[in-house]
């Protein structure tokens, strides 16, 4: 059943959208996703879309009561990290319906959200590669600064054997304990991704929002205690997602986190071997995971364990209307 009919329109922004509106830009990602091989909305956009509160602008491009374009742009608090010295800037997403591009929806949108921005630089992610993307941001003024690469790993009956784990001495390794873990794992998640802008900036709130999730399963969420003198000091974790699809279960290597003062040690890999090994036990035929494209001992570890590079993801900067 089709969502029920939006108000005929050309542009509109507005805070929190509804349930109708909620569907109905669900449903143009669905068509796009069809038409591109890639979602054009990431987990975070997703999750302001249901839940994003007052800092999260939602723009809708709709063409005879059709949806057929949607931005939205999630604008911080202007806080300074003491850490960099750099101030956290706004971070949009749009897609366009398939059958309505090369008509300057994208461009409108996008207008759109630099406008929103007040006049504040804007980080844009594109998530398909379309040269048609490139060629418009390029248009607009953005500049690509940025490339996540997807890695993927079959894990069927015909895959390469998955090595076994090693977990170094003076290390036990159990599951998520949900109303037990937050707080340690929040700490160990802001050391060990102290440097990346979304990951390491995650709050108490997005960690209950992803535990609040469809998705969430605590059996899947590893984590690694130390032993000993520090007994029960959380020091890395390894965080799985499964996603029922036709063919079989997809499986995600969704974080791999440890702490500074255990680099080196073998965990992250016996981690990573721990979450693959469980992925597969669950019956999952394929593993994927995100990762930095210039991280090159994250890329070389994983390489060994035979991911190869599916796709990308490419993070556009905009300076900001001034």
């Amino acid at each position: 059943m089709s969502p029920p009919d939006l108000p005929t329109s050309s542009m509109r922004v507005t805070g929190q959208p509804s349930a109708t509106e909620i569907a109905h830009v669900i449903d143009l990602a669905l068509r796009a996703e069809r038409a591109d091989g890639a979602a054009p909305l990431n987990e975070q956009a997703l999750l302001n879309l249901r839940t994003g509160g007052a800092q999260v602008r939602h723009v809708f491009g709709v063409d005879d009561a059709e949806l057929v374009a949607y931005g939205q742009i999630d604008m911080p608090e202007a806080a300074q990290d003491t850490a960099t010295g750099s101030v956290a800037e706004p971070v949009g997403e749009c897609v366009v319906d398939p059958s309505h591009r090369q008509c300057g929806w994208g461009a409108a949108v996008a207008a759109r959200l630099l406008e929103e921005a007040a006049g504040s630089a804007v980080l844009l992610w594109s998530h398909t590669g379309h040269p048609g993307v490139q060629r418009l941001a390029r248009k607009l003024g953005f500049e690509s600064i940025r490339e996540l690469w997807q890695l993927q790993r079959p894990l069927g009956a015909d895959a390469d054997v998955l090595p076994e784990a090693r977990v170094p001495d003076g290390i036990q390794v159990r599951t998520f304990v949900v109303g037990h873990d937050e707080q340690a794992w929040l700490r160990v998640n802001r050391r060990a991704f102290a440097e990346h802008p979304e990951q390491g900036g995650m709050t108490a709130d997005d960690l209950s929002q992803r535990i609040d999730s469809d998705w969430f399963d605590a059996g899947g969420f590893f984590v690694a205690e130390r032993t000993g003198r520090d007994d029960g000091r959380l020091v890395g974790f390894h965080w799985t997602k499964l996603q029922p699809v036709a063919g079989g279960p997809i499986g995600e290597v969704y974080v791999v986190g440890v702490d500074p003062d255990e680099q080196g040690s073998g965990l992250g890999s016996a981690l990573t071997l721990i979450g693959l090994h469980h992925l597969r036990d669950r019956g999952a035929t394929d593993v994927l995971l995100y990762v930095e494209a210039d991280n090159g001992p994250a890329l070389r570890v994983y390489e060994r364990l035979g991911f190869a590079h599916v796709g990308s993801d490419t993070q556009y900067r905009h300076p900001g209307l001034r």
